[in-house]
């Protein structure tokens, strides 16, 4: 069990004031999983993770991409070459979520025909 800071204020999720509950929400949300486990292989520029993510649009992975920054859970590197390369990886904490995320994943795709849905059909 990991100690806990006796000065820090404790975490509580349920409460509507923590921010714990904001990261949950964004980690939650529709793309922020997804970028966290795209991400899970390495170093990925903009245009790379887009294509990993199927159905996000530029906005939406931009939007993703600034508030996971903010949260502490990816980083951005910015080459500073012309024209512009910036790539993204995971921090530290956004690697260990990342893997949690990714086990819930794999968990729902393994147990789709138990979920009470299909996976889609290619080509329909």
């Amino acid at each position: 069990m990991q100690q806990t800071d006796p000065a820090l204020p404790v975490a509580d999720v349920f409460n509507a004031d923590c921010p714990s509950r904001m990261i949950l929400s964004h980690v939650s949300s529709r793309w922020g999983g997804l970028v966290l486990v795209a991400l899970r292989d390495g170093r990925l520029r903009f245009s790379e993770l887009r294509r990993r993510i199927g159905g996000i649009s530029e906005r939406m992975l931009a939007q993703t991409l600034q508030v996971l920054k903010a949260d502490g859970l990816i980083s951005r590197r910015d080459h500073g070459e012309v024209p512009p390369r910036v790539d993204y990886c995971l921090t530290e904490a956004g690697e260990a979520l990342a893997i949690r995320y990714f086990e819930l994943a794999h968990w729902i795709e393994a147990n789709l025909s138990r979920l009470g849905t299909q996976p889609a059909q290619s080509g329909s």
